[in-house]
């Protein structure tokens, strides 16, 4: 914890004056940011909305263009998504300062805030996703069932549009502060929350392909969460590289955050990708590793979200982090200062110019 004390002594009081006296506190040592005030359960729903988005995505693809044989993916894929709604939506509410106000979220749309244009993702994806899920538990050989399918079948698209935004909505939301480690990666980052969510979504459909039996369609589910993970790797190491050309990858070399890191590649990437590598090179796969593989998948999902979150809090406290990140090379191009020579006493010095002094 951060001292926000000194060892200066107090002011003594001046004659004449009648100011309050200096009582030693100052602003020296104290962040110039606040870390995120998200707990763990803002993480948990980055996960899970994810993980259902995912999903909801791979339902409508296999819904597009797959098999009655793929049915079962489709029932599934549509009920994880509505299923992660019913749950994410909780962990936010519960999250918030006040969370019986919670609807005042929805009272305004700010197209340059992430958190407003995610409110209305999860909204939409939640009403979508019920309108799928309810398609696939009617019953095929009535009426009304034939009709909630048609509807279902129509909100299949915008559901998939709107669980490919889940995957990726929650990055925005930190790459859009000035933490320095999240702004400093936002691409990379962004890629490793899609690939994450379509890694934890295939996952969680495989293990109940498998529960049903299914093993041919658990079979592609696993070889996508193969690539997808893969991509997330990839991804992974992109941002380590960013961090460290922005001097912000200390966080993760001297912390418990960079051990959680590390934890959250061995779990998330390492274990899913060596299980579907032998399973891939086995005469026969093997049931038990395809389950492994799927549920490191969704662990380390959790757990890669939970460490960029904890490695970003730290950046945010850290003024060797913070400081170096706030240059003027990452201001646009337009915004940024220029140095002019000016002369005293015969030796051209520089002096740095800001846009607006310009037009003075």
């Amino acid at each position: 914890m951060l001292d926000r004390t000194n060892a200066h002594p107090p002011s003594p009081p001046v004659e004449g004056h009648s100011a309050v006296r200096y009582d030693g506190t100052s602003y020296y040592g104290m962040p110039a940011l606040k870390p995120s005030p998200w707990s763990w359960k803002v993480t948990l729903y980055m996960a899970i909305a994810g993980t259902s988005g995912g999903a909801q995505v791979i339902a409508s693809v296999v819904r597009a263009g797959g098999g009655r044989d793929m049915r079962g993916v489709v029932r599934a894929g549509r009920t994880i998504g509505l299923a992660g709604t019913l749950v994410g939506a909780p962990l936010l509410i519960m999250d918030l300062k006040t969370p019986h106000r919670w609807y005042n979220m929805l009272r305004i749309f700010r197209h340059t805030s992430p958190l407003s244009i995610g409110s209305f993702v999860l909204t939409g994806f939640g009403a979508f996703s019920a309108a799928t899920a309810a398609g696939a538990w009617a019953p095929d050989g009535t009426r009304w069932g034939r009709a909630v399918g048609a509807v279902a079948d129509l909100a299949q698209g915008p559901a998939a549009v709107t669980g490919a935004l889940m995957t990726t909505y929650t990055a925005s939301l930190l790459s859009g502060t000035s933490t320095p480690l999240w702004a400093s990666a936002t691409q990379s980052i962004a890629v490793q929350f899609a690939s994450s969510g379509i890694a934890s979504g295939a996952a969680a459909l495989s293990l109940v392909e498998r529960a049903a039996g299914r093993a041919r369609s658990a079979d592609r589910l696993d070889r996508l969460a193969f690539l997808a993970t893969a991509t997330g790797l990839a991804a992974s190491m992109l941002s380590k590289r960013r961090y460290r050309e922005e001097k912000v990858d200390a966080v993760l070399s001297r912390t418990p955050e960079g051990r959680l890191d590390t934890a959250a590649k061995v779990v998330g990437y390492g274990v899913p990708l060596a299980c579907h590598a032998l399973n891939a090179l086995a005469r026969r796969p093997s049931l038990a590793l395809s389950m492994i593989a799927a549920m490191g998948t969704l662990a380390g999902g959790f757990m890669m979200r939970h460490a960029i979150k904890q490695a970003g809090d730290a950046t945010a406290i850290w003024p060797t982090d913070y400081l170096g990140f706030a240059q003027p090379r990452r201001l646009p191009p337009a915004e940024r200062p220029q140095a002019l020579p000016l002369r005293r006493s015969g030796k051209p010095v520089a002096r740095a110019i800001m846009p607006d002094d310009r037009h003075a």
